[in-house]
């Protein structure tokens, strides 16, 4: 009896664990959908007949930006995880209200913005993450606002098919929820930029960009050095310092959809 049953139960154990590797799905049990790509904007800055700030040795800003941008998009789109749409797919000049139309148009959940600084100090180096505010957290970051919106202004979302009412508690309601997104990604970058990169003192900060002003998108925009700084500069043009950052943003963008994730 006990041989007999000890083929009946080997018997059984060793079909039931073929069935369950060959069985076909129980009918009526659909498979499970794939998970949703994450739609992300990358913005190169400035393009075109805008080079945006020019480094010390001659670097311009907008192909410091354009690398690192294509070499972000390479890496999220191979992870399978992401859908990418970039502001700018060569060096062409695109206003900066088109830049936040075509992210909102693709749908985006995350709008990041790359630039590379420039102020009077040559002393001064290391990146910092700017999201939205009406004011300026500091004189330095008020200047930058105004330079990078000189380039041209930005019209705001179309709401005029909604009475006023509704208007002013759909613009709170997007404006808090894209608001604390934004502020999340920021910190995200931040810690996962640091270390190995040197942030300035107080990385997040908070200024009036154009770039930012998509009420229904988090965004984000990210100087990742400077470029009146000869270190800084020097470091930006290397493919291999490029890489590194790019790989650190990848690592932001998985903490933040971990987190958010996408609908």
């Amino acid at each position: 009896m006990k041989r007999r049953d000890f083929l009946i139960g080997g018997a059984l154990g060793t079909m039931a664990a073929g069935s369950a590797l060959a069985a076909p799905a129980p009918k009526g049990r659909k498979p499970a959908a794939p998970k949703p790509k994450a739609i992300i904007a990358l913005d190169a800055g400035h393009g075109g007949k805008d080079p945006g700030t020019i480094g010390v040795g001659g670097t311009f800003e907008k192909d410091i930006t354009f690398a690192v941008a294509r070499g972000l998009a390479h890496r999220l789109e191979a992870s399978g995880r992401y859908q990418i749409v970039l502001t700018r797919t060569d060096d062409s000049f695109i206003a900066l209200g088109e830049r936040v139309r075509s992210a909102r148009a693709s749908r985006a959940q995350l709008f990041l913005s790359l630039h590379a600084d420039s102020v009077p100090n040559p002393r001064q180096r290391g990146f910092s993450v700017y999201t939205l505010a009406d004011e300026a957290s500091d004189a330095m970051t008020a200047g930058l606002a105004v330079r990078e919106n000189a380039v041209d202004r930005l019209g705001g979302l179309d709401l005029s098919r909604h009475p006023q009412a509704v208007r002013t508690i759909l613009l709170d309601l997007m404006h808090r929820e894209t608001a604390n997104n934004a502020s999340l990604m920021a910190e995200t970058v931040v810690t996962k930029l640091h270390p190995p990169f040197t942030p300035l003192q107080k990385p997040h900060r908070q200024a009036n960009f154009a770039v930012l002003r998509a009420p229904d998108i988090p965004s984000i925009l990210v100087e990742m050095g400077f470029l009146s700084n000869l270190d800084d500069e020097k470091l930006l043009n290397q493919t291999s310092y490029q890489a590194k950052l790019a790989d650190r943003l990848v690592i932001a963008l998985d903490g933040f959809f971990a987190r958010v994730p996408a609908a």
